[in-house]
């Protein structure tokens, strides 16, 4: 298969993904609060309990990927399986009703519960798929990269376009405008992800075959560099939803710069993009645990320049474009040390755990999500801060904590983490055992024919 088809395949996949996952990221909230017509507090449980029951859907799909053995492979049946229901459910929890309340919150419970579990089908085995696709290393690390920028190009497109296409369709109607804006959304996820059923193959096989086992016996398979890839992750997760959600605050209230806010969205996620496309050569260049202790380095100079240089408007930008090649290249490394961790099991212990890694991993991010949103709105109320008015000089203080000093201390986190890994000096002793035992099942499995 053409490198390049294989590439753009599996990378659309995620555009597929952020499509949806941004927006409900972005305007899920504002939706059901002032156009769906339930309160803050009902979509706050509402999202809460999903999360919860997103833990378990995300253990479970795991599981089935690891049971799974079909023509087509392990992962890829599954972006086949979950296209159409991800769609139709997008556009479910997208429609208004015309229910009591009663009925209404019923309904947003039932939708985005099922539109989170869809979403767990296609996006756990985009997860576990890369070590399937190839052996080659160098282009692991570029299926990843063009993953990544796809996911960056779905984040920035659904930032830039959502609210005026709602505004367009809508003509005032901001029902009928959500509602025809994500029926275009779920359509398209629903065409990317069968462009990435036809675009990719599984031509690798696990060097253990798939069957029966329990989760105790699959527990068994986790090592000390999968520990440190779920704490990378965690922290890496932390750090994105701290920096995007309180660079709102910093700017608005301790520079003064509300003019700004649209650009500095867009601006913080399309920094990236030079990152991203440079991240498959300097892991051909480096080992990626340099790789990623170089971009927290950078996510930090680029935070302190910020910090020293907010009178400057050029200090301001150069600070942002330097996060975000800090941030999305720490990104881009954690995802692409994963196919050597699903590997490191298979070596190691014996082990297929590729789904339930990425469903660990899943729950993680989650997790980690959830406990910085939640870090972030402790710390302004202990600052005492107040929406839409002057801050007090503590209240500033408090969102520049964590804007800035939060951010810095998680990536020394994350290098410090990093020590630990070890895999780059065992990746090529891996392939040669890996590829040692799938060359004797294929001769054991002809013997017995």
């Amino acid at each position: 298969m053409n490198r390049w088809k294989k590439r753009i395949g599996y990378g659309v996949g995620d555009l597929g993904c952020n499509l949806v996952f941004s927006t409900m990221a972005s305007y899920l909230m504002f939706f059901y609060t002032d156009v769906f017509g339930i309160t803050a507090t009902v979509a706050g449980t509402l999202m809460l309990v999903t999360k919860i029951i997103d833990a378990l859907t995300d253990t479970g799909m795991g599981l089935l990927v690891d049971r799974t053995k079909t023509k087509w492979g392990q992962g890829r049946p599954y972006f086949l399986i979950g296209a159409i229901p991800f769609a139709v459910l997008t556009v479910m929890t997208f429609m208004v009703p015309d229910f009591s309340m009663t009925g209404k919150i019923i309904w947003a419970y039932v939708t985005y519960c099922l539109l989170s579990t869809a979403y767990t089908v296609v996006n756990i085995p985009l997860n576990t798929i890369v070590p399937r696709l190839t052996s080659d290393i160098h282009e692991r690390n570029c299926l990843v990269s063009s993953r990544m920028i796809c996911a960056l190009l779905g984040t920035a497109l659904v930032m830039s376009i959502t609210m005026p296409l709602v505004n367009f369709f809508g003509q005032g109607d901001t029902q009928k405008g959500f509602l025809i804006t994500m029926s275009l959304y779920g359509v398209g996820a629903m065409l990317l992800f069968l462009f990435t059923f036809m675009n990719t193959k599984e031509v690798i096989p696990p060097s253990i075959q798939p069957g029966k086992s329990s989760f105790k016996n699959d527990l068994k398979g986790i090592t000390d560099q999968t520990v440190i890839f779920f704490i990378v992750n965690f922290l890496y997760f932390a750090l994105f939803v701290i920096r995007n959600t309180t660079v709102i605050y910093y700017f608005t209230y301790n520079l003064g710069r509300t003019d700004w806010l649209t650009f500095v969205g867009l601006f913080g996620i399309l920094s990236g993009l030079p990152m991203l496309l440079l991240l498959p050569w300097l892991q051909k260049k480096m080992p990626k645990k340099h790789v990623l202790l170089l971009s927290a380095a950078i996510y930090i100079m680029g935070d302190l320049m910020i910090f020293f240089g907010k009178s400057s408007a050029v200090f301001l930008i150069a600070g942002l474009a330097i996060t975000g090649l800090g941030i999305y290249g720490i990104f881009g490394t954690t995802f692409a040390i994963q196919p050597d961790v699903i590997d490191y099991s298979e070596y190691k212990k014996n082990k297929s755990i590729s789904g339930m890694i990425a469903a660990f991993q899943g729950f993680s991010v989650k997790g980690s999500m959830g406990l910085a949103s939640a870090a972030i709105g402790f710390l302004l109320s202990l600052g005492g801060y107040v929406p839409n008015a002057a801050q007090t000089e503590t209240a500033l203080q408090y969102i520049e904590i964590c804007f800035i000093w939060i951010p810095l201390v998680i990536c020394l986190l994350i290098s410090g983490s990093m020590w630990f890994y070890k895999l780059d000096d065992k990746r090529k002793e891996m392939s040669v055992e890996l590829e040692s035992r799938r060359s004797s099942f294929g001769t054991e499995k002809v013997a017995n024919l």
